[in-house]
């Protein structure tokens, strides 16, 4: 399948939403029957092969748990193999004969999509035509309505896409470590893909995980998914897509951490605060540029708070005395919450623009304009005095400086 050569179009972002896409809307009518139970027995073979694995991954008979790790891997793959072969084959024969539908189409599309990647990308390949393959499936077992199939299903489901999302992150994680290789632009190519991953698997499998395993999800994790949800519907802008991307970086603290190291959220967070300065610096009024400074102190606190917090390595030392300095002083404002929490605001807001404004202007970028917004945000806070510009001459007179 991956030889033959298809006009890679592009598949729609629902594909996976639809209710039409189940296994059986794609196989050739005079072979569904077969096909159909050729996968049904390597889907019950793997369920089984990976109820045994989880019975026997914490034994302590070391034979029996490599001997369930071969069974499960060997039943996977055929497993796989028969999604491949027996559906994409088949959907394949109908394009080129052109008797497919539009949703075979599109199906076949995003096939092509992912196999294009092989070439330039292997390991997101391999990760991403198994993922495309299981979402398939999924989708067929949910059509059959089968509730004790289903539940047995999604435990082996929701194992496999967790390793597979995971696997996809620590990818684009170690490409974007790689500051040395020409071959990636971090801004055009890595960090959309970040974000988008993390996009998928917060809208595709956390609810499911949340439904199986909601005593093992963090109340932080469900309080930033209903946050989350805001953002599903509707047109965004930049300041909400920018929002949304906080979102999702802060979800990725508590779910990807090892596949997404703070080396790279620490980078993704800087991107989302260069990106929200620009915001500020190109609001259209008053009311846009209030929303996105808003924002802006979301993201620092975000940050700081948890992020390098949690940081234990730090490249240069006098960084390292700089943040102590700000922690001591976040924690002393944040004991006045209770107590004056105008005044807690008024002082944490102070403490974030000033770090800000710091480290803006010790920038190669021209941040002028967002300096000035900050001082007048301090003079605003009573944090600085707006100096008239004007002085007196000899003769009395008071003259503006140019």
């Amino acid at each position: 399948m991956e030889q033959r050569g298809l006009k890679v179009l592009e598949a729609d972002k629902t594909f996976f939403t639809k209710i039409t896409s189940t296994i059986s809307k794609l196989l050739i009518p005079t072979k569904v029957g077969i096909n159909g139970l050729l996968i049904s027995m390597k889907r019950n073979n793997v369920i089984k092969a990976y109820e045994l694995y989880t019975e026997t991954k914490n034994s302590e008979d070391i034979t029996k748990r490599e001997q369930s790790i071969q069974k499960y891997e060997e039943t996977y793959s055929l497993y796989l193999e028969a999604i491949d072969k027996y559906i994409m084959d088949s959907v394949y024969k109908k394009v080129k004969s052109g008797t497919a539908s539009s949703f075979e189409k599109d199906a076949l599309s995003k096939y092509y999509t992912i196999v294009h990647l092989k070439e330039t990308e292997y390991i997101e390949y391999k990760h991403r035509k198994q993922k495309y393959l299981l979402e398939l499936d999924y989708e067929t077992v949910l059509s059959l309505k089968k509730e004790k199939l289903l539940e047995r299903y999604k435990a082996f489901y929701l194992s496999k896409m967790e390793a597979l999302y995971k696997g996809i992150l620590k990818n684009y994680s170690i490409q974007l470590a790689d500051v040395n290789s020409a071959k990636f632009h971090a801004d055009e190519e890595i960090y959309p893909k970040i974000f988008s991953t993390l996009e998928e698997y917060i809208t595709t499998i956390l609810p499911l995980k949340m439904e199986r395993e909601k005593d093992e999800i963090s109340k932080q994790v469900v309080e930033d998914y209903h946050k989350f949800e805001r953002f599903e519907v509707g047109k965004l802008d930049q300041k909400d897509q920018i929002e949304k991307n906080t979102i999702l970086l802060g979800i990725s603290r508590s779910l990807f951490t090892h596949s997404l190291p703070l080396s790279v959220a620490e980078q993704c967070y800087i991107k989302l605060l260069k990106e929200t300065r620009q915001t500020i610096a190109k609001a259209p009024n008053e009311k846009k540029k209030e929303q996105a400074y808003q924002l802006l102190l979301n993201i620092i606190e975000e940050y700081n708070v948890r992020l390098l917090s949690t940081k234990v390595y730090w490249d240069k030392p006098e960084l390292r005395e700089e943040y102590k300095k700000f922690w001591n002083n976040y924690q002393n404002i944040t004991k006045l919450q209770k107590t004056d929490y105008l005044e807690y605001l008024r002082k944490k807001e102070i403490l974030f623009i000033r770090a800000d404004m710091k480290k803006i202007s010790q920038s190669k970028k021209d941040y002028t304009s967002i300096i000035a917004f900050y001082k007048k945000k301090l003079v605003e806070n009573e944090d600085m005095r707006n100096l008239k510009n004007t002085f007196k001459t000899k003769m009395g007179k008071f003259t503006k400086k140019v």
